[in-house]
C-alpha cells in the first residue's frame, strides 16, 4: 500500500478533504455533538497545521484516506487527567491565551475513511503523528484512546476491558494494540474523557431510538450506556477513554 501522509503545514490545500462527505458515517452521529470539539476543530487548521494530517492514496486523487489531529499542551503534571480528551483541548486553549509553552503533544483523533478500514492505515497515521511530534522537539505524545472494540461490551468496566490481553501479550482491543505495538504504554483510564448531553428529542434524532424510559440505554457505537432521565428531558453520555503514553 502506497500512501502519502502529509501535514497541512506542507499541503494546506488538502484541508477541505478532511471534512468532506467521504468521512460521513466515520463516527456515530452523537459523537459529533461534544461541546468542546468546536473549540479545537474550528481553529486547528490555522493554529496547528503541522499537527493536522491527511493520508492520500495516489490512486484516488482528490480524496483523503485518513485524517489525524493532535495538539500541543503544557502538562507538567506526572499524572494524566481523568477528563481526558476534553481536558487536552481546554488546556491547549488556555495555554495559547496565557503563553504557557507546550511540554508535549496529545493526539485527539485518527480517523480512517470507513471503506479503507482494516488496511493497516491506522498504524501508518500513528507513526506519522509520532514523527511530527518528535520533529517539534517534544519527547512525549499522549493519546486518550477510544478503544475500537469497547462498544461491543458496553457494560464491562473500561479498565477491565483494556486489561484484556491476547496470548501474545498484546491488548485484545485492536486500536490499543496498534498503540502498544508502536511503543505506547497504557497508563490509566480517563473515565470522563468526553461528555455529550442533549434533550430526549436530540438523542432520538442522533440514534433513532425511542428514549422513552428513565434507565441506562445501550446505543450503537457507544462505549458505555447513555443515562436517560425522562422526567427532566435529557440524556447524558460520559465516554471513558484509555490513556496511552508514547515516549519519542
Amino acid at each position: 500500500m502506497t500512501l502519502e501522509i502529509v501535514s497541512l503545514a506542507e499541503r494546506p490545500d488538502l484541508a477541505p478533504l478532511l471534512t468532506n462527505a467521504d468521512f460521513d458515517g466515520a463516527w456515530p452521529a452523537f459523537m459529533t455533538k461534544d461541546m468542546m470539539a468546536p473549540v479545537y476543530y474550528w481553529v486547528a487548521d490555522d493554529l496547528y497545521p503541522d499537527l493536522v494530517f491527511a493520508a492520500i492514496d495516489p490512486a484516488e486523487p482528490g480524496r483523503a484516506v485518513a485524517r489525524g489531529y493532535a495538539v500541543p499542551v503544557h502538562w507538567p503534571e506526572p499524572e494524566l487527567p481523568d477528563t481526558g480528551w476534553e481536558r487536552m483541548i481546554q488546556r491547549a486553549t488556555l495555554d495559547r491565551h496565557t503563553g504557557n509553552p507546550p511540554t508535549m503533544a496529545s493526539a485527539l483523533e485518527i480517523c480512517i475513511r470507513p471503506d479503507r478500514r482494516g488496511d493497516g492505515v491506522s498504524a501508518l497515521m500513528l507513526a506519522a503523528m509520532r514523527a511530527a511530534v518528535a520533529k517539534r522537539g517534544f519527547d512525549t505524545l499522549v493519546a486518550p484512546v477510544r478503544p475500537s472494540g469497547k462498544h461491543t461490551q458496553p457494560d464491562l468496566p473500561t479498565g477491565e476491558y483494556a486489561a484484556q490481553l491476547r496470548a501474545d501479550g498484546l491488548p485484545v482491543d485492536p486500536w490499543l494494540r496498534v498503540h502498544v505495538r508502536a511503543g505506547g504504554r497504557i497508563e490509566k483510564v480517563a473515565p470522563r474523557s468526553m461528555t455529550i448531553t442533549g434533550t430526549l428529542a436530540d438523542w432520538r434524532t442522533w440514534t433513532g431510538l425511542p428514549f422513552d424510559t428513565s434507565r441506562p440505554v445501550h446505543v450503537p457505537g457507544a462505549l458505555v450506556p447513555v443515562l436517560v432521565d425522562v422526567a427532566h428531558d435529557y440524556a447524558v453520555y460520559v465516554e471513558p477513554n484509555v490513556w496511552v503514553r508514547h515516549r519519542l
